[in-house]
């Protein structure tokens, strides 16, 4: 309930009553009697909480004083209410823990959301998938906006597993409609006969740049799975830009953002905006429409496929930067490589196993560094976002970002799950921000070995998190939602927990959520702190994150979230 202080008496009365009141879970404003204000509002006054600012000068304050979206005051409750006056919104914290808003530089709230995706969710823990007939039958009739039947959620293991073509089960499924079901990871998808058909895939296909079809070693025939960019030239197919699908997408990013909100995030990164199929234009409409609750940075996607020159043009012509929109485009998202679980990730030295057709056996390229380094130099108003999880796809990259020379640039890495210790000193020195995600399972010790059958006694670190931290680099930690949880509290625990490559404090965890998540966004100036002069993207938790015991993080609840003072969310 938003209430306003209209006269010094009633402030007086309101806080001598509130004191003797019993506590509530939430944090709350301060009544009064409806009548014409005496003077006019002077925002909002933050109160009675744990505050942490993630400003080092100042990590700790009493209230926090907010005038049109824009912290006034950080510091003592006195001084606060002293120079606030007494039209002043009194916000009583109850006790609660405010800090600023999280910012999650890597994350796909579009995709994950949109109903165009498919209405086929598959269990990743099903382990035979011939019980997935059954329920694709079901759920094939649902598919929205197209004559494919769209789904995802399943492991590939499953399928490589099978006793027949996972390309036979799906046809069994779904025999008169193309099919395409995207695996767990993002980076596979399953199809059937008739999207293999329409796609003019065979067994004479030769691998796209940046993927693998996977053929069966008898017959040389299309299996129905295919790797990273192989996927791609399917999708291209389905997910078209009609004003159908564009709705959709729509609707779903409006979903997201709830989502997102109630995990106390204020600023995102669209990990893929892939521009051919318009998705900039569902969060310019949602901005347009007041809805977007979030500040938004787009991170164009850079196609293997498609002609340089065509695409470095069509990427610039799409720079967006304006200081009065909370959407903004100045990044690009390129791929180096694949993942591990398909052998794609690119390795300095071969896979013990592989699990389809690559030359050298050391993983492939989406963009080789030659081609990433000429994106690089010729975009230089763009920082680039780089997907690296080999540590071949790792030392190309920063030899991309050397070679093309941008000292001002603030180019990062995302995923970083095997870095050659030569590297670790090579992200301070350059200057490349080091993106990690530590949520998701296959990331802790106790699962490293997981990754033992393809690449050995390299799979241990997995995401060396303390080891990048203590060369100096920057760090951000982000989730990749929708393949991880977004609970930011998750990654948070786990970043503590992760021993021996956990973070040293949990201030450092909470400043690689915020403050350098910033920098990435190059909004350091205006957000990531509550600091005099930024905005008032705040958020009130049911705990302190600094007092609570590590085991413990990952059950935070968020009681609130603010953008520009403006509150977006409310558990209540």
């Amino acid at each position: 309930m938003v209430i306003k202080m209209y006269n010094l008496f009633w402030v007086l009365m309101l806080v001598l009553l509130s004191a003797c009141s019993e506590k509530d879970s939430q944090p709350t404003t301060t009544a009064v009697p409806d009548r014409e204000p005496d003077v006019a509002a002077t925002g909002q006054l933050f109160f009675n909480g744990d505050i942490y600012t993630v400003n080092e000068q100042q990590p700790w304050v009493e209230a926090v004083h907010v005038i049109d979206g824009k912290i006034a005051f950080a510091g003592s409750e006195t001084e606060a209410r002293s120079q606030a006056g007494i039209g002043v919104e009194l916000v009583d914290l109850d006790g609660a823990m405010m800090m600023p808003g999280i910012q999650d530089v890597h994350m796909h709230p579009l995709e994950a959301k949109s109903p165009f995706a498919g209405t086929c969710v598959l269990s990743s823990t099903e382990d035979d998938p011939e019980n997935f007939v059954a329920e694709l039958k079901v759920c094939a009739p649902d598919q929205l906006a197209t004559d494919w039947v769209l789904g995802s959620g399943h492991s590939v293991f499953t399928l490589l597993d099978a006793e027949r073509l996972p390309v036979e089960i799906l046809d069994e499924a779904i025999p008169d409609r193309p099919a395409l079901i995207m695996a767990e990871t993002s980076h596979s998808v399953w199809v059937n006969s008739k999207a293999l058909a329409l796609a003019g895939i065979d067994k004479n296909t030769p691998n796209p740049v940046g993927g693998v079809i996977v053929k069966d070693a008898d017959s040389g025939e299309p299996t129905g799975l295919l790797f990273d960019a192989a996927g791609d030239v399917l999708m291209s197919l389905v997910w078209l830009s009609t004003a159908e699908i564009k709705k959709l997408n729509y609707q779903g990013l409006l979903e997201a953002l709830k989502e997102v909100n109630s995990y106390g995030i204020t600023s995102v990164v669209e990990g893929r905006t892939y521009w051919k199929r318009e998705f900039q234009d569902a969060w310019f409409q949602a901005e347009r429409d007041g809805k977007l609750t979030v500040r938004a940075m787009l991170n164009l996607w850079a196609y293997p496929a498609e002609d340089d020159d065509h695409q470095i043009a069509t990427i610039k012509s799409l720079y967006h930067d304006k200081p009065d929109s909370l959407v903004r485009i100045r990044q690009v998202k390129v791929y180096s490589d694949g993942i591990l679980i398909n052998s794609t990730a690119a390795m300095l030295e071969a896979y013990l196993e592989t699990l389809g057709e690559i030359p050298g056996k050391n993983g492939l390229n989406y963009f080789t560094e030659q081609r990433l380094a000429k994106y690089i130099r010729e975009l230089g108003d763009f920082d680039f976002h780089i997907h690296a999880i080999g540590d071949r796809g790792v030392r190309e990259s920063l030899n991309a970002i050397e070679a093309a020379g941008n000292a001002e640039a603030r180019h990062r890495l995302t995923h970083l799950e095997v870095v050659n210790i030569d590297d670790y000193l090579r992200f301070k020195s350059l200057g490349v921000i080091a993106d990690m995600q530590v949520a998701g399972h296959f990331t802790q010790p106790e699962n490293w070995n997981e990754n033992e059958f393809l690449i050995g006694n390299r799979s241990s670190p997995l995401v060396p998190l303390r080891s990048l931290y203590h060369t100096g680099a920057k760090v951000t930690l982000s989730s990749d939602w929708d393949v991880s949880t977004l609970s930011p509290f998750v990654g948070m625990q786990n970043a503590l927990t992760r021993k021996p490559q956990n973070m040293p404090d949990m201030a450092a965890v909470i400043k690689a959520y915020t403050l350098t998540p910033a920098y990435a966004l190059r909004q350091e100036a205006t957000t990531g702190s509550i600091e005099v002069g930024k905005y008032a993207d705040l958020i009130v938790l049911d705990q302190n994150l600094l007092e609570v015991a590590a085991t413990q993080v990952s059950k935070t609840k968020v009681l609130e979230t603010y953008l520009a003072g403006k509150r977006v969310y409310s558990a209540e």
